[in-house]
């Protein structure tokens, strides 16, 4: 684990308490890829998979912490973020420990949100994050957030 990732933990920790309960885990910042980890034995249902709502919680998760890793990057301290919208599927069971990943949006994406936020002090970003059951590439859950950023 890097120095983004144990700050990012020590935040997500601190500030959202929940994480702890869930066991989220940051596994790696890197090429503006986030990954976080989160135990199935924390978050396991009366189904013996992953909770609905530990999987939501773990995608709107991924995606904040991208954003608030990518806005340290760039120098842009002084923002609050926000989940304004999300959209969620379920395509397969979580039955193990899970992966939740965060790719960066394309760069004129990002350099539009960057300049909208610099010029109005309030921007929007859709980011899409993915989670998988540990061992496999296969999406088990889909999500598209709308996150806010504002002065």
């Amino acid at each position: 684990m890097n120095r983004d990732s144990h700050y990012l933990e020590s935040i997500l920790h601190s500030d959202i308490p929940l994480t702890r309960a869930m066991g989220l885990k940051v596994l790696d910042w890197q090429s503006h890829q986030l990954r976080l980890q989160l135990p199935l034995e924390a978050n396991v249902n009366h189904k013996s998979t992953m909770f609905g709502g530990s999987l939501y919680c773990g995608a709107v998760l991924v995606g904040w912490g991208w954003l608030h890793l990518r806005l340290r990057e760039a120098g842009i301290e002084d923002g609050h973020i926000v989940i304004q919208e999300g959209k969620i599927n379920y395509p397969l069971p979580v039955t193990s420990d899970a992966t939740a990943i965060c790719q960066a949006p394309s760069a004129a994406v990002w350099k539009k949100f960057v300049t909208t936020y610099e010029r109005y002090g309030r921007a929007r970003l859709t980011l899409h994050t993915r989670i998988v059951n540990v061992g496999s590439d296969e999406d088990a859950v889909t999500f598209t957030g709308q996150y806010v950023l504002h002065r």
